[in-house]
């Protein structure tokens, strides 16, 4: 049932004693837990921001064990529910946040929820996983209260911090704490897995849980979230999604285009592309070219006019990151892909991102060259000893393994586009490349990322538009850019 303020929370039966005893204690320390908020203020406020950062506002949210509602009305939802199982601390939420609904109920019961109203944006499981008696089984509760864009987001403490912690609570410098189940990552992935539900990232958070003159805020955003050391941190949150393919979804696709000084490459970009989505439009944007681009995309876009949708863009600005937002901002499909001019990823290749997409597989797909050998001369060794170390990183970066963040081929729904672009005032106007918008964007939305292998082939009409040493350069203070903002949060 929804509870408001006005509501009488009578105490809910709960049949099982661990569960009545945890009820008796927050019910009982309820006062006492606030105050130990406070003098541990540095902790909950760095686990409150992180939230934030993982779910935007506006957004529907549910909290499995909300308590008294306070991480709930921190990440302002649009539409707010929360769920416990203690009638006073339903009661003290009601008062504290009316604006947004409490449902007194146990989570792990399915009447409770199937009372709920849904589907969610993002389902909340914060620090109360470890009291469940049956994870994998109230996971799988929350499947219909899920759109195959929810994220179910779990946050709990490092079973490697249970002795410190149990340390602090006998030094009084930490509540006493009921009894939980310190659970290791490893086997909260097998629980998800079992409930049909899989992993898109993981974090760690703060190795200082105290501030410390400035120390403990400054070790926790940029030393913690270093690779190895993050490991050692007290938080882990992880962020997963419902398993979900739909083999029978036909979705219509815009493939653009960025081209400048690629007269060459237009026409065979047609006669080369395959049939495949329920429609297909194609959009050339041209890039202020000095070779007579603008007016072969013209001509081949009235010569073949009777067999495909061709639309011709000019860019008014410059850089293929700028052509990539000028071209999605006109498209109409409902999947959206790059195609680079020079046709060294072969058109004939498209469908199976679009398939990948189609079938709820992922939901941003990135090309790599660097699975299947490549023509010779197609990149100089330099460029793939580049690729191969900034690939690295930025699989750090974005909690994905990628292995060519360069590859031109990038495909995403428009509608997680859209979100992309209505959000983009967190990174900024940043790329002068156009991938790392994208797959930035694509990684603080929280979507399932995946690679697909490509065959890498050697340029038929016209050079490299590529500076190794100048956008080297640029890459790295992209490497810089990111851990601010992905990392160092």
């Amino acid at each position: 049932m929804y509870l408001r303020q006005s509501d009488s929370a009578a105490s809910l039966p709960l049949s099982n004693q661990r569960k009545r005893d945890l009820v008796d204690h927050f019910e009982a320390h309820g006062d006492e837990l606030d105050r130990w908020r406070k003098f541990n203020a540095a902790y909950h406020e760095d686990d409150f921001k992180f939230m934030k950062f993982l779910i935007p506002p506006g957004k529907r949210v549910l909290e499995l064990g909300c308590g008294r509602g306070d991480l709930l009305a921190a990440l302002k939802p649009s539409y707010g529910v929360g769920v416990d199982f203690g009638a006073a601390t339903i009661a003290k939420a009601n008062e504290l946040h009316p604006e947004l609904y409490f449902v007194l109920g146990d989570v792990e019961d399915p009447a409770t929820l199937a009372s709920i109203r849904g589907p969610f944006d993002y389902i909340v499981i914060a620090d109360t996983i470890g009291m469940f008696e049956d994870i994998d089984g109230t996971l799988r509760l929350v499947h219909h209260l899920c759109e195959p864009s929810t994220r179910i987001i779990i946050s709990y403490y490092s079973h490697l911090w249970e002795p410190v912690l149990k340390l602090a609570e006998a030094l009084h410098l930490r509540a006493r704490q009921p009894k939980i189940n310190y659970i290791a990552t490893a086997d909260f992935l097998n629980l998800m897995d079992l409930a049909d539900f899989e992993m898109i990232s993981q974090e760690q958070r703060q190795l200082l849980p105290r501030r410390w003159l400035g120390l403990g805020p400054f070790i926790n955003r940029f030393i913690a979230p270093l690779p190895g050391v993050r490991k050692l941190c007290l938080r882990t949150y992880l962020v997963g999604r419902p398993m979900r393919q739909f083999p029978d979804r036909k979705f219509s696709v815009s493939i653009l285009i960025p081209c400048r000084n690629e007269r060459g490459n237009i026409e065979s970009a047609i006669l080369r592309m395959p049939r495949f989505g329920s429609s297909q439009e194609i959009l050339f944007v041209e890039g202020n070219s000095s070779d007579g681009t603008f007016e072969e995309c013209e001509r081949v876009r009235d010569a073949y006019q009777d067999r495909w949708n061709i639309k011709v863009l000019k860019q008014d600005g410059k850089g293929k990151g700028d052509a990539v937002r000028k071209g999605f901002s006109a498209a109409t499909g409902d999947v959206l892909m790059i195609l680079d001019a020079d046709l060294t990823m072969p058109p004939e290749a498209l469908p199976k991102f679009h398939a990948v997409i189609e079938t709820g597989k992922a939901e941003f797909v990135n090309g790599t060259r660097l699975v299947y050998p490549m023509e010779r001369e197609a990149m100089r060794p330099l460029n793939l000893i580049a690729n191969r170390f900034f690939a690295y990183l930025f699989s750090y970066l974005v909690n994905t393994r990628l292995t060519d963040t360069l590859c031109g081929t990038k495909v995403l729904l428009r509608k997680d586009y859209e979100v992309l672009a209505r959000e983009r005032g967190y990174f900024g106007d940043f790329d002068p490349f156009g991938d790392f918008d994208l797959i930035f964007g694509a990684a603080k939305q929280n979507l399932k990322i995946v690679e697909t292998p490509i065959h890498y082939k050697a340029r038929t009409f016209g050079e490299t538009q590529i500076s190794r040493f100048r956008d080297g350069w640029l890459l790295l203070k992209m490497v810089w850019f990111a851990y601010r903002k992905l990392k160092a949060v």
